[in-house]
């Protein structure tokens, strides 16, 4: 938690200490309620003293009590402020650490664990912050000034007072030990909770085209339940807590007073009334020290969960991303765009076997290189080691002859245009989707945006939309069929300027014609960018300059169709499964 809190910034480290000074002085304010308490009990009852003074002595109680609670407010305002900022700081920083992330601690951490940590962990930090400089800092400081206050007064009732904040404490501690290994429990549960949710949510129409709703209620009830119980247990846990708070103040004073009136029984005619003017006072500063305790404990209640929920947050602000960057200035280089794979393997973290093995090519400027082989052959997984989503276990990977791991990825990226897999949009218009992100190799103008269109055969739908090049995409594009994602996300590849353009996968969507049309286009005019194109469908990669084929991570085949069909078996069989021999001549 203290290291977490080393992420403030100045201004909140001054708010915090304002907030010091006037809990300070609110706790002088309330304690000095008890001196004027006595002064008017011994006002009362002594002859010859006047009204007045005892108006004045209790319009000093009301200022005290007013004072306290103007700085209660101030204290409260600062708090929210403080709480405030450093959750919307925390989440930035939180935010901006996920996005220097690779795949494999996405994947370490899943994205609904990421999720509850940007969101839950980070609102119980919060929580603990706004009732930490209310509660944890008033407290010690109450029960300090409280203690000096009765300092001498009887060692009979500071007995009494000392063996009740003892009891309190043994039984509030035993609560503690009780209920804290559940209190770690309910963050992993939330993210449990969280995430069958969002695999409920992102699978709907699966869901139902299926009639499992009954199986994805069940699922949730069971991740439910075990949430509900665990939250059932602390609450049930905690609530003994401030009946027993309740039962040790009433019984302190009912000592206190039982202790006094055998005092004031066995003093002397004239101690018996400074005696009872004590008794008043004390009653009350051990009533505040108990009190301070009490605050301390509703601080016990927070404290657990938003502990756990920091050692959450800072175990993703401290992990290290294991892509890191280079030290070489891409924009000063060649930019050729040419990729070669020299001995590369790969395997995914955890993994006991390579993915990839011994993977060797060359792909020349201005050359379209088409990979395919069967599912689970390792397209996707070859592709995504450019851009370095992960990097190689061994080997390779140069981009215009140099390491992509000695590239910044900034720069490194700045030389990539990418359309994954499933195509990704985001909330805005189609314009917005297509300049997404940014390019310092070029600056993208609108007659860059238009001809990506174009190229991408995404322009004739585009301006059959009412708003056309302004009109809205919802978030994740659920407002456009597949086939418009797809050349959208294509389009975004294409309008980067990039040297190299991959498309994994991203023309499956796509009709024949279109598809033909969109090669034919690629060809026509990018011609000086280096292509790769991975796909299920002969049809898309026949014409391509070199087809690679993977069959279970090896390159088993590296030529042109014609070569292909006569030298390699498996990429005969993936040709003769989809087409006849009449339309592959």
């Amino acid at each position: 938690m203290l290291k977490l809190f080393k992420n403030f910034t100045k201004k909140e480290t001054l708010l915090a200490l304002i907030s010091v000074v006037l809990i300070i002085f609110q706790v002088w304010l309330d304690l000095k309620l008890p001196d004027y308490m006595s002064e008017i009990t011994l006002l009362v009852q002594t002859e010859g003293s006047h009204l007045s003074d005892i108006y004045q002595a209790g319009g000093m109680m009301l200022l005290c009590a007013f004072g306290s609670l103007i700085t209660a407010v101030l204290v409260a305002i600062t708090a929210a402020r403080i709480s405030t900022n450093f959750g919307a700081n925390l989440r930035y920083k939180l935010f901006a650490k996920v996005l220097d992330f690779s795949l494999e601690e996405i994947s370490l951490f899943s994205t609904s664990s990421l999720i509850t940590r940007s969101t839950n962990d980070i609102t119980q930090i919060q929580l603990l912050i706004i009732m930490g400089l209310q509660a944890i800092v008033k407290a010690p400081i109450l029960a300090f000034m409280a203690i000096t206050k009765i300092t001498g007064k009887s060692w009979q009732w500071s007995l009494v007072t000392a063996v009740a904040v003892v009891v309190l404490l043994i039984v509030v501690l035993g609560i503690l030990m009780l209920a804290m290994p559940k209190f770690k429990l309910l963050q992993k549960l939330t993210d449990r909770l969280t995430h069958v949710t969002r695999e409920n949510l992102t699978g709907l129409r699966v869901v139902r085209a299926y009639n499992a709703e009954a199986f994805q209620e069940n699922k949730f009830e069971v991740v439910n339940n075990d949430l509900t119980n665990t939250q059932l247990f602390t609450t049930r846990t905690m609530a003994f807590m401030m009946p027993f708070i309740q039962l040790v103040m009433n019984g302190l004073s009912l000592a206190i007073y039982w202790v006094g009136a055998i005092l004031i029984n066995e003093a002397g005619l004239f101690d018996r009334l400074p005696l009872f003017s004590d008794m008043i006072v004390f009653s009350s500063y051990a009533v505040q020290i108990v009190m301070a305790f009490m605050m301390l404990i509703m601080i016990f209640l927070i404290v657990p969960r938003a502990s756990v929920s920091a050692k959450r947050v800072l175990e993703v602000l401290e992990t290290r991303p294991s892509i890191t960057d280079g030290d070489i200035d891409a924009s000063v280089l060649d930019s050729s765009g040419s990729i070669e794979f020299k001995g590369v393997s790969f395997k995914y973290p955890d993994a006991q076997n390579d993915v990839l093995q011994d993977i060797n090519f060359v792909a020349n400027t201005g050359e379209t290189v088409a990979f395919i082989g069967a599912t689970g052959s390792g397209k996707t997984t070859l592709v995504n080691l450019i851009p370095r989503f992960y990097d190689v276990t061994e080997g390779e990977v140069l981009l215009n002859g140099i390491n992509v791991k000695d590239y910044s990825q900034e720069n490194l990226h700045n030389h990539i245009g990418y359309a994954a897999q499933k195509a990704s949009l985001f909330e805005g218009t189609i314009k917005s989707n297509v300049l997404y992100g940014q390019n310092q190799q070029a600056k993208i103008l609108d007659s860059d945006i238009l001809e990506a269109l174009d190229i991408a055969q995404a322009s004739e739908f585009v301006e059959s939309l009412e708003g056309g090049y302004d009109s809205e995409v919802t978030a994740g594009g659920t407002n456009l069929s597949g086939g418009q994602k797809q050349r959208l996300s294509i389009a975004r590849a294409i309008s980067r300027q990039a040297d190299v353009l991959i498309f994994d996968d991203s023309f499956s969507a796509l009709d024949y014609r279109t598809d033909r049309q969109l090669r034919q286009a690629l060809r026509e005019e990018r011609a000086d960018k280096t292509k790769l194109i991975v796909a299920q469908r002969i049809g898309t990669i026949k014409d391509a300059d070199r087809i690679i084929v993977l069959d279970k991570g090896r390159i088993v085949g590296n030529g042109r169709h014609e070569e292909l069909m006569e030298s390699c078996a498996v990429y005969q069989e993936i040709a003769y499964s989809q087409l006849t021999k009449e339309e592959l001549v």
